[in-house]
């Protein structure tokens, strides 16, 4: 009797939608994903960092006569060129996560939502990306198509840990102070984040020689951003002793830290070295890893709320 109702009240009254824990292959294609948007972002800042952010002069051509880059092109045409063939590798894999929660709609809203934000994303990617282009690199634009690929990578994160655990409400995880603290790293990660476009799109690397810079002092900037992210480690340690003295949440926060000391690292070495371009696309590439570790650490403050009474038995594999 004890299993039969504990069946019937995983199936729900009425035939309804129990929210179920998502299946691996949900959890792979939420990892997928969030890999492909933090190498779309990396790869990205190799274009502009290469001088080929005008390898393809027009869009969605790459020249007037062809869709693919031409031996007059050169090297940046291929860079450029070898770029927008990513797109479709982030089409297949936000195809495929679509496909694979599709089949759990019904009990995952949630992941569905998150599925489908990444697949409409795309064509609005390209479409900002040809902006870019057909401005002739404007800072202000190319800061623009960073930012929004940023919020992808946030998203991403979302969706691999939402595919971890059940849906529905969530509650504090972490003690008072932490949880404000955490708020506090979540907004300097963000300030970090957008001084750190800002003083690239004053800096020598426009992504093409013709491009224009967006007319501020990059030493002010870089100054500036440099005391924003060493505000940010401090805080981040902060947040570390608190999780340590809770013995709950440490995980997380160690890796934002450990991030952060290397992207700190990295970032006054490419300034001593005159802004050296190599490592300024390490530089961009640990931006996208700082904003997933930092929406890491805010998700993990947060735990779905106590099973009560009425909530389903059991957590249920998706199909």
């Amino acid at each position: 009797m004890t299993v039969r109702l504990d069946a019937q009240a995983a199936q729900g009254s009425a035939g309804a939608a129990v929210p179920r824990v998502a299946s691996p292959v949900i959890r792979i294609a939420a990892w997928a994903s969030l890999v492909a948007e933090i190498l779309l972002v990396g790869t990205g800042g190799a274009v502009r960092l290469t001088g080929s952010g005008l390898g393809c002069p027009t869009w969605p051509r790459c020249t007037a006569a062809s869709f693919a880059t031409t031996p007059a092109m050169g090297v940046h045409g291929i860079i450029e060129f070898g770029n927008r063939l990513l797109t479709f590798v982030l089409v297949v894999v936000a195809l495929a996560a679509f496909a694979v929660v599709l089949r759990s709609w019904r009990t995952r809203k949630d992941l569905f939502g998150l599925a489908l934000a990444q697949l409409l994303s795309i064509p609005a990617q390209a479409v900002i990306g040809g902006i870019t282009v057909l401005t002739h690199l404007n800072p202000w634009i190319v800061a623009a198509h960073f930012l929004f690929s940023l919020t992808l990578v946030v998203a991403m994160t979302v969706f691999v840990h939402r595919s971890r655990v059940l849906p529905g409400p969530r509650v504090r995880a972490i003690p008072p102070l932490a949880a404000v603290m955490t708020g506090v790293v979540a907004v300097l990660a963000a300030i970090v984040v957008a001084l750190g476009v800002t003083t690239t799109g004053s800096g020598p690397h426009a992504g093409d020689a013709t491009a224009p810079r967006n007319g501020l002092d990059p030493v002010v900037l870089q100054q500036v951003h440099e005391s924003a992210a060493w505000l940010l480690l401090l805080a981040s340690v902060v947040l570390l002793v608190l999780a340590l003295r809770g013995r709950a949440r440490v995980r997380p926060v160690a890796v934002l830290v450990g991030v952060e000391v290397v992207q700190l690292v990295v970032g006054v070495t490419q300034v001593a070295l005159g802004w050296a371009a190599g490592l300024v696309v390490v530089h961009v590439f640990l931006a996208a890893v700082l904003t997933a570790a930092t929406t890491a650490v805010v998700l993990a403050s947060r735990r779905p709320a106590p099973v009560t009474a009425s909530s389903p038995a059991a957590p249920v594999p998706a199909a």
